[in-house]
């Protein structure tokens, strides 16, 4: 040890006991404030490397990659596992491991990549059910796969719980399911696992995706606050609800909550992007006889700039036309275009 920098700390040898006393307690007080200051600033530096989203993948290089690891060909289905697998992945293995549970700093104290964790999170899970439900399955009354019912209930877990079990635990048992059924799909000597790629499971999942942004949409809009009529029962004069609802009400996102709902916007369209990029793999013939290639393709497009990086050390929320941006409302115009893209899409691929 710096002999100098001990001396500093230390205390004189002709002290009084009383002043010997006080400068001990004083010496403890430098040292706690010290320690307490390093603290900071390690998990402040740690908070600095961890708010960050993982860089996107190639879809068709992660399948090729991971054919040739288990030595057989790219087959129907693969393109999408594999995806499904990666965004799983990501999250765990992503730099500062999966945050959402965290209950330590610098992660407890973080929210806009755990906002973004749940946005990915969500679409893994529906495709999780799409595959179990639909992609798996030849018709309604044919039997589910076990493993990808498995994994499923792995993905639906609590994405918060920190201990008994762990979230990050499920997950992987999760991942471990769909690897069993990708290691079945690849192989030609079992044909118990399936992976049907025709126009009416990518419609349905489809659906499932229009909904999600739809209601991001309404979400992020929101950041502004607006005045909105009850069109709940417009276009069917028998229809009926639980209870009664005011006729207009004030929809706005709350100041705090603006930055989570784009993150996990963001996250939303990132495990998107991933996806779509895996259907253009595997439904290639079905979009190409339908002529609904490029249809998605242009989706792919509309949902790429939700990934430009975000240069404002805060989230923005501009009124309007105002002088000040509205990050929330580009982000919107974004989701919105992509969700008008993907209803033309789900109109061809109904067409005969």
């Amino acid at each position: 040890m710096n002999w100098k920098f001990w001396k500093s700390w230390s205390l004189p040898d002709n002290l009084q006991p009383g002043e010997r006393l006080a400068g001990t307690g004083k010496l403890a007080g430098q040292i706690t404030v010290a320690s307490v200051a390093v603290y900071l600033l390690t998990v402040g530096v740690l908070g600095w490397l961890w708010d960050s989203e993982p860089d996107s993948f190639s879809v068709r290089e992660l399948a090729n990659q991971r054919a040739e690891q288990n030595n057989v060909a790219v087959v129907t289905g693969y393109a999408t596992t594999t995806t499904l697998i990666r965004l799983v992945e990501l999250l765990m293995d992503k730099r500062g491991g999966y945050l959402r549970n965290d209950v330590f700093p610098p992660g407890v104290w973080m929210d806009n990549v755990p906002s973004w964790e749940y946005g990915v999170l969500f679409q893994i899970r529906d495709m999780s059910r799409a595959m179990r439900i639909d992609f798996s399955r030849s018709q309604t009354q044919s039997t589910e796969d076990k493993d990808l019912s498995e994994a499923e209930g792995r993905f639906f877990f609590s994405s918060s719980s920190w201990i008994f079990p762990e979230t990050e635990n499920e997950y992987h048992k999760g991942i471990r399911y769909v690897e069993s059924y990708l290691t079945r799909l690849g192989d030609d000597d079992r044909t118990n696992a399936q992976f049907y790629a025709r126009a009416d499971n990518i419609r349905a999942w489809l659906v499932g995706v229009e909904t999600r942004l739809g209601s991001l949409s309404q979400r992020l809009s929101a950041a502004v606050g607006k005045r909105q009529l009850n069109v709940d029962l417009a276009g069917d004069r028998a229809a009926t609800q639980a209870t009664a609802a005011p006729r207009e009400t004030e929809v706005k996102t709350p100041w705090l909550e603006i930055d989570n709902v784009f993150y996990e916007a963001r996250g939303q369209a990132f495990a998107l992007l991933h996806l779509l990029g895996a259907m253009d793999e595997d439904f290639a013939s079905v979009l190409d006889d339908k002529n609904a290639r490029v249809s998605l393709q242009q989706i792919i497009r509309e949902l790429e700039p939700t990934q430009d990086a975000v240069w404002s050390p805060m989230i923005l929320n501009g009124n309007g036309f105002g002088f000040v941006a509205n990050h929330s409302l580009v982000m919107a115009s974004y989701i919105s275009r992509a969700n008008a893209a993907i209803a033309d899409l789900r109109s061809l691929l109904a067409q005969g």
